[in-house]
């Protein structure tokens, strides 16, 4: 994934982890950096502007430990090209590997973990570039849940940013593309579609019937029960067309496949907050009899199994 990008914008090979952690501190983002497995000099770090982003490839090829205070004023796009990256955030604890990416808020402080091996690909989107972007609420500014999302799920964008690193190894240094702004847009539309954010809350909630909310409601009070549209369409006296309609235009997805999310985000808090024994047991208690299913569905959704997210937690 993103095998030769920004090859045309070395900065450092085989370089000391400081010296990459410098040029991130005064181009990328603030943050400090603890080595932990020794200082081999395998660092890499590539790195340009284009279209309003910064774009960079980076490795410490070290294991190294990345604390980094709130960001102020830009929002991170970071996806992992190889090896791993885990991260920590308050009481969200999540191990991120090939392919899998998240979206960092500003004001948001993260504790990152970079495996030897590890690699990344990180935007840097300016605030004042993301609210820019036709169609957002402009009552708050975006941002985005904690939500790991695997890009190979996602073959849109990754054929856009593909496009937006040839363009770039086309464009001399300092000479502006005539199409920078149109990628600049479409990679904002793009990632406000792929990853959770509260202008899905916005946009949509505004838009639902009363008998939707009927059924949101519903769903969040029983969460840990067995829920079918037949119950659905008697909490919100619409019929099951009515709301598998209603849920594909407002969710693109279908009611059942909403109420699994909902239990499984709601399982995870808590995973999180420890208000379990096992993984078996918070599974049942959620209604999720198929073990085998119920742990492939959460890697889905969140990047990693459910035993690996209370392994974090201890």
């Amino acid at each position: 994934m993103f095998s030769q990008s920004l090859a045309a914008a070395t900065i450092f090979h085989g370089a000391h982890p400081e010296a990459v952690s410098e040029f991130v501190n005064r181009h990328i983002g603030g943050h400090h950096l603890d080595l932990i497995g020794g200082e081999n000099r395998a660092a890499s770090l590539s790195f340009r502007e284009f279209a309003g982003f910064g774009l960079s490839r980076i490795s410490y090829g070290n294991h190294v430990r990345v604390k980094t205070p709130a960001l102020e004023d830009v929002y991170h796009f970071q996806v992992v090209t190889r090896g791993e990256c885990r991260w920590r955030s308050g009481s969200d604890k999540l191990a991120l590997r090939r392919g899998q990416a998240l979206m960092v808020n500003p004001d948001e402080a993260v504790d990152l973990e970079y495996s030897p091996a590890c690699e990344k690909i990180i935007i840097k989107v300016p605030m004042a570039v993301m609210n820019t972007v036709q169609g957002t609420d402009s009552r708050a500014n975006v941002r985005f849940s904690r939500t790991p999302v695997d890009l190979r799920g996602c073959p849109s964008l990754t054929s856009v940013l593909d496009a937006v690193f040839a363009e770039f190894d086309e464009v001399p240094e300092g000479e502006p593309s005539e199409i920078s702004g149109s990628y600049r847009e479409i990679i904002l539309k793009k990632l406000l579609k792929v990853f959770p954010s509260n202008q899905d809350e916005m946009t949509s909630g505004a838009k639902l019937p009363p008998g939707i909310h009927r059924i949101l409601r519903f769903i969040e009070e029983n969460v840990k029960e067995e829920i079918d549209v037949k119950e659905l369409s008697e909490v919100s006296n619409m019929s099951t067309r009515s709301i598998y309609n209603a849920f594909s235009r407002a969710f693109s997805t279908t009611p059942k496949a909403y109420v699994k999310q909902v239990k499984l985000r709601n399982l995870r808090e808590d995973l999180l907050q420890g208000r379990c024994r096992n993984v078996t047991e918070v599974a049942l208690d959620y209604g999720f009899s198929h073990l085998g299913r119920f742990s492939s569905d959460y890697r889905k959704l969140f990047g990693e199994l459910p035993s690996e997210t209370l392994r974090l937690l201890g």
